[in-house]
């Protein structure tokens, strides 16, 4: 297949959702399928993708930190995030086709913003702290929480908060979506992962530039 190209800056994607909304195995699905149109594509992952933000991930996802303050948890997200923008994802835009990240600046947004009730703290962090870089589009996998975290078989710190704040965590999403309508689309995750794939290729499809 011929290579395409969507250059000079790369299209940006980014994959939001609850936990156990199968946004891992979409985001590998919308790798290859690009891959596989002809696109490069470089994909990072949040917290993490820098040896930095690997460390900041294994801070905010373990258990054993269940006193950590949600002022400082809000600041090692966004320290991740600048470290990865600074060292990879700027360079990446200018030499790939399409970047993929596995949760972006949405998941402050809501996780912080709206489920932890930082608010104001929070968007107007987030709008400093990402740089400049915002998301062409970003996929929003839907699936209640109930059925979301049924599907875990072992639960990190954030997975095992209780279900008051996953239920505002989804409405937090929610209410980004139709707020930024043209960026933020839904994708209903409660079915299979096939029906999912065929959503995700569908709107892939319609929205990627020509």
């Amino acid at each position: 297949m011929a290579k395409k190209t969507l250059k000079p800056k790369a299209f940006f994607i980014t994959v939001e959702g609850l936990e156990g909304c199968g946004k891992s195995s979409v985001f590998n699905f919308l790798t290859t399928f690009l891959k596989r149109k002809g696109y490069s594509v470089k994909v990072f992952r949040e917290p993490g993708s820098t040896k930095i933000g690997e460390k900041i991930r294994k801070l905010l996802l373990d258990k054993k930190n269940g006193n950590l303050s949600l002022h400082t948890e809000l600041l090692l997200y966004l320290a991740a995030r600048t470290q990865l923008i600074e060292e990879k994802l700027k360079k990446a835009r200018s030499f790939s086709d399409i970047v993929i990240c596995d949760r972006f600046l949405d998941s402050t947004l809501a996780y912080q913003g709206y489920a932890l009730g930082l608010g104001k703290i929070a968007f107007d962090s987030v709008k400093m702290f990402s740089l400049g870089i915002n998301p062409d589009i970003t996929i929003f996998l839907d699936v209640s929480p109930k059925v979301g975290l049924a599907r875990l078989k072992k639960k990190d710190r954030i997975e095992s908060r209780p279900i008051t704040f996953h239920n505002k965590l989804r409405r937090g999403y929610l209410s980004l979506a139709k707020k930024y309508p043209r960026r933020i689309k839904v994708i209903d995750a409660s079915g299979s992962l096939e029906d999912i794939y065929v959503s995700v290729e569908r709107l892939i499809n319609r929205v990627l530039p020509r």
